[in-house]
Parts: C-alpha cells; sequence; structure tokens
C-alpha cells in the first residue's frame, strides 16, 4: 500500500487539516469526484437523458457491494438512508401484540426509532444495558423470550466504537428463530464482514462514511427466506417486473431485492460509490482494516498514557474498529480548540470522537495528541 500515491487522493490535505471525522462524513476522493463530475458534464451537456448508462452504473454498484458483504447483487436494494432501509423491515413484518425486539442501550436513533415506532401495535422492544461502551452476548442472551422476534444492533457503535461479534449473535439468533438485523454504517469498509457467516438476514448501510461517498444513498441487503416475509410496505413503477410496460398496471413484484426499489434514485449516488468502492478494492479491504486497527490501537494506548480513559481502553482488537471516543473535563471547549488548530473530529454526548480512516497516519495521530495535552493542561 502506497501511502503517498493514496494520499493524494484527498486534497484536503494540502491545507493543514487533519480530518479525524470519517464515522459523521467522509470527504471524497478525487476518483469520486471525477466521476462525479463526469456525470454532471453528461447530464448538462451531452447525452442528458442517459438512463441505461445510470442504471448500467447502479448494477455495477452492487457487484462491487456484494464483494464487500459476501452477498449475491440481486439480494441487495438501494434506498435513501440507513433509516429508510430499517422502516422497510420494521413496516414490513407482520407484528403480533407481545411481539418482541432487543436493541440497546446505546444506538444511534436511526436503528431505534424504525422499531421503537412498532410500539403502537403493542411490541414491546427491550433494551440491553450496555457496559463501557460494549454489548455483549451473554447480556443479549440474558434478554431472549420465546416472544423476541427481532434483534437489531450496529456493527460498530457510533459513539463508543465497539465492534460487534457478529457471528456469534448471528448463531444464537438463528438457534431462537430470531430475524437478525445489522446496521453496517460505521463498519462497512473498514473491517471485512461477510453476511453468510454472520447468518445476517437484514442489513442496512450507507455510502458517506467510511465508504467515502456521497449523502442521500442508502443500501440494503436481504436475504429471499425474509424478503418473502415482508409486506411490501412501499410500492412504485421500479418495484415490478417489466417495469417498461407503462400501462399494464400489474402490480407483480421482482423476486430481487430491487422490488424495495419504488421510483428513480440518486443514480449520482450510486455514481459515486462505484468509483469510492472501486478506489477501496484498489487499496485492499485487509490492508485497510489492518492499518485502521493499528492506527485506532495505537491512538487508544496513546490516550491512556496521558491520563486519559478513552472508552475502549484495554479492549480486545476484535471488538475495535475505527472510532476512538475519550471522556474529557470542559469537552465543549476542547472541541473548539481542536477546531481551531485545524483538527476535525466531533463533540458527541460531551465527548471527543476521533475516527481517522486508513490513509491517516500516527504522525497525524501525534500531532492531535501533542494538541491534545496542550489544551488539557
Amino acid at each position: 500500500m502506497n501511502i503517498e500515491e493514496i494520499r493524494k487522493q484527498f486534497p484536503y490535505l494540502n491545507s493543514g487539516k487533519i480530518y479525524f471525522n470519517h464515522a459523521a462524513v467522509s470527504p471524497l476522493p478525487v476518483v469520486v469526484t471525477e466521476s462525479v463530475q463526469k456525470y454532471i458534464q453528461n447530464r448538462s451537456r451531452e447525452k442528458i437523458d442517459d438512463y441505461q448508462s445510470m442504471v448500467d452504473t447502479a448494477a455495477r454498484t452492487k457487484i462491487h457491494l456484494g464483494r464487500l458483504l459476501n452477498a449475491q447483487p440481486d439480494r441487495i436494494a438501494f434506498t435513501k438512508s440507513v433509516t429508510d432501509s430499517l422502516n422497510i423491515l420494521a413496516g414490513g413484518i407482520n407484528w403480533n401484540e407481545g411481539d418482541r425486539i432487543i436493541l440497546n442501550d446505546i444506538e444511534f436513533p436511526a436503528n431505534v426509532y424504525p422499531f421503537l415506532n412498532l410500539r403502537r401495535k403493542g411490541v414491546i422492544i427491550d433494551f440491553v444495558k450496555s457496559v463501557n461502551g460494549m454489548v455483549t452476548l451473554e447480556d443479549i442472551e440474558k434478554l431472549i423470550k420465546p416472544e423476541t422476534k427481532l434483534l437489531s444492533i450496529s456493527f460498530v457503535q457510533f459513539l463508543s466504537g465497539f465492534r460487534a461479534d457478529l457471528t456469534s449473535i448471528g448463531k444464537l439468533c438463528k438457534e431462537n428463530d430470531i430475524i437478525f438485523c445489522v446496521d453496517a454504517i460505521q463498519g462497512a469498509g473498514v473491517i471485512p464482514l461477510d453476511v453468510v457467516e454472520s447468518q445476517i438476514d437484514f442489513l442496512a448501510g450507507g455510502s458517506h462514511k467510511w465508504l467515502m461517498g456521497l449523502t442521500g444513498l442508502g443500501y440494503l441487503y436481504v436475504t429471499e427466506l425474509l424478503q418473502n416475509k415482508i409486506n411490501q410496505p412501499f410500492a412504485g413503477w421500479l418495484s415490478v417486473e417489466d417495469e417498461w410496460d407503462l400501462l399494464n398496471y400489474n402490480l407483480n413484484f421482482k423476486a430481487s431485492a430491487e422490488r424495495f426499489h419504488t421510483g428513480t434514485m440518486s443514480f449520482i449516488g450510486a455514481t459515486a460509490l462505484n468509483a469510492s468502492l472501486q478506489f477501496l478494492e484498489s487499496v485492499g479491504y485487509e490492508n485497510i482494516q489492518n492499518t485502521v486497527l493499528e492506527n485506532t490501537s495505537y491512538f487508544i494506548n496513546k490516550l491512556s498514557d496521558m491520563g486519559l480513559n478513552p472508552i475502549l481502553n484495554g479492549v480486545s482488537k476484535n471488538n475495535l474498529a475505527g472510532i476512538v471516543t475519550c471522556p474529557v473535563n470542559n469537552a465543549e471547549v476542547v472541541f473548539d480548540k481542536l477546531t481551531g488548530v485545524n483538527i476535525k473530529c466531533s463533540l458527541r454526548e460531551g465527548q471527543i470522537r476521533f475516527s481517522p480512516h486508513f490513509y491517516n497516519t500516527k504522525d497525524e495521530i501525534n500531532f492531535v495528541l501533542n494538541e491534545m495535552k496542550n489544551v488539557i493542561t
């Protein structure tokens, strides 16, 4: 991995900015901005109504997503966001009063509200109590009841950065006939993810964080078995077979996950994601994982050496990804001072969250650590 060549893909680095905020939104690599500019050029000056080309790009993007997830492309559909995807699942299952769903108390709201909304149907939500930013298999297992119908969890928690053991959770769900749903937005593109090995029934993701695409494009994965149990909550002209038989009005849903495509999608988002996934593949997902985990461990250990207590201090690498969150006194003041010296991070729940990607370096981490010393002391 030629890090110097890779870093040329990120023009913001020339400004002296240190960007450790990929858990919020990623900067766009040059290959992505070039693909978007080409798309805009085509739409504004050249072919303009180049629908088939856009459909072909979306199809290629699904092939790349399939490689990322170890999924067949026909099991993937595009949506607007993670929330959009999870609402398809929550709204499509036949729920009975007294059915139960397992969530946890440190989830991003996108993985809570679609299911919390089911309380109006008499569904009971059981929240796993996290400990030090972690959600363990043992604590999940304690909440399983005969009425438990679904479990949803983030691959990587947005605040603590804790990475769930999806394979073990998937096995537990299958043993108890529970639908296993995963919000992958904070892990996909950082840590290899295998929907088959982990026995995931439904997965939701987005393109604008670690995958380095645009906002406004999400995706879902669903098994054929689960898809056949989902009542189609929405329908549109792209949901059906023979969509170009425009005046037939035959509501014959597609057999693939594309039945969840209701109307014209964000083709510019698919164009960007196609380019970013090709870029990440060229780097190699194993290289990305190794670098991110090495940097994450280094960052946590150095913060600990400073006398701070990052949330996942002492946690196994198997439960780390790319997020490093650290409680500090006067967090708002610290955040403002870091921002003032061109360090981009996040202030979340009174804590400072750093999220460097694979192309960020230990030199950058050391610079941030030195600035942390300056603003805290």
